[in-house]
């Protein structure tokens, strides 16, 4: 355990928002620092996992800073395992921050951004999966996010890593007793170690896979919608946003900056971005807009190109398609099809719709989901994020050089390389196998307090 006492704010602050707020402290002072600043009148007892009611009140000058509650919970039984007092103080900027300052003047120091998390790491009480999973659980963004972290906190990949890595283990000691001691054992069935290792490997495949459903659910993406002026580009981020976020006009060139809705559909937090129309225009600020619309391009992660049915594709609009990034999901999309004529060709439109009526919404909210791979996926119960997935890969390609070995029909101690490292991969997942650089960069991403 740590030999100093951490402390910071565990809530979000901001004024006049949320009535409550909680300074928490960590480590061996703890306790000592609570009672120095806290008063609880009457006879009630300092016990374990008992709430307390009182003021905090500066011992220096006998100022009373806030009426709290104080909470203790004695080591082990708490988050970090160690000893821990959180101060339930009223919300606001101006008292959180002078309870704070407070708890710093009489010993503590400032916790760095997951502080509180490491600390429950390295006293075994929690897995790095499960840590990680706290920060996403913190930070989702969507319903279907939040499940995931939750999943993870549950300890579901953790349980899934572990049992991989323990049947490479197993696999390791099998192949190094044949190299020490092959002359005493029973000889080793390369075939049924051969299908033992390619199991593993497929088990990693799907869970690397899966990585990018659980990288979009949890990071979402930006969607540019472009296109001519005039093609109903507002009218669509306003329909998919559910609200009047930009102005809809028979004028062309009225958007002339960028406006941006956050939305959730089908559990994907989305990103969109109404841009300028693009032409050639002889005024300033339209050509601001238009250069913004560029860059929304570039920098999109997927794009809704927009064409007008009722005037058809042309010249414009085939310049703009060559405008689209390589690699980037497209989706063309032709508007305005209560004005399309019968028998009119919509090529080359993946589908159509009416932004105006309404009409089409779930098919192109179905179609984009689907062209960035981001469709529901039945059976997604955890996901490994960014740090995860690469780790994972690399054990596969471990996995690879490893049956790449047993292909060429090498000794068993050319097996064992490759098949240590993919085991290292995976313990460095759950933190089994870590040095302090990596805890350093995964808990530096967390927020102050956690």
């Amino acid at each position: 355990m740590a030999d100093d006492t951490i402390a910071a704010v565990a809530t979000a602050v901001a004024p006049g928002q949320g009535s409550v707020a909680i300074v928490r402290l960590s480590g061996p002072q703890a306790e000592a620092i609570g009672r120095a600043v806290f008063v609880a009148p009457g006879r009630q007892p300092w016990e374990s996992h008992r709430v307390l009611y009182g003021h905090v009140v500066d011992p220096g000058s006998g100022e009373r800073l806030d009426e709290a509650l104080l909470l203790l919970m004695k080591a082990p039984r708490s988050f970090t395992r160690e000893d821990v007092v959180e101060l339930h103080c009223h919300g606001g900027l101006v008292c959180v921050q002078r309870v704070l300052a407070l708890v710093l003047a009489s010993g503590a120091r400032r916790a760095e951004p997951g502080e509180f998390s490491q600390r429950a790491f390295l006293n075994g009480r929690l897995d790095l999966t499960r840590a990680e999973a706290i920060s996403e659980l913190v930070t989702a963004r969507s319903r279907r996010a939040a499940q995931l972290a939750m999943a993870g906190l549950d300890g579901g990949l953790q349980e899934r890593i572990r049992a991989l890595r323990h049947r490479l283990l197993d696999a390791l000691a099998e192949l190094e007793a044949r190299v020490d001691f092959e002359e005493s054992l029973p000889p080793l069935d390369g075939d049924a170690l051969v299908q033992a290792l390619q199991a593993v490997r497929a088990a990693l495949l799907t869970l690397v896979a899966e990585a990018r459903q659980g990288q979009l659910l949890r990071d979402g993406l930006r969607v540019a919608i472009v296109g001519r002026p005039n093609v109903g580009k507002s009218s669509l981020l306003n329909l998919l946003s559910r609200s009047e976020r930009a102005i809809v006009a028979d004028l062309p060139g009225t958007t002339r900056d960028l406006l941006e809705s956050e939305v959730v559909l089908h559990g994907v937090p989305l990103t969109l971005v109404d841009t300028a129309g693009i032409r050639d225009s002889e005024d300033h600020l339209e050509q601001l807009g238009i250069a913004r619309s560029h860059q929304a391009l570039a920098s999109a992660d997927a794009v809704l190109l927009l064409f007008d049915l009722s005037h058809g594709w042309g010249d414009a609009d085939q310049a703009l398609l060559a405008r689209v990034p390589a690699g980037v999901p497209l989706l063309v999309v032709g508007n305005k099809r209560d004005r399309l004529a019968p028998g009119a060709s919509v090529a080359p439109a993946d589908l159509t719709l009416s932004a105006l009526q309404g009409e089409g919404l779930e098919e192109l909210v179905g179609a984009l989901l689907e062209r960035c791979g981001a469709a529901p996926r039945e059976g997604l119960q955890v996901a490994l994020n960014h740090r995860q997935r690469d780790l994972a890969a690399a054990a596969t390609l471990s996995l690879e050089r490893s049956l790449e070995a047993a292909a060429a029909d090498l000794p068993w101690d050319f097996w064992t390389i490759d098949l240590r490292a993919a085991a290292r991969s995976l313990g460095e997942i759950t933190g089994e196998e870590v040095n302090e650089a990596v805890l350093d960069r995964v808990f530096a991403r967390f927020c102050i307090g956690k």
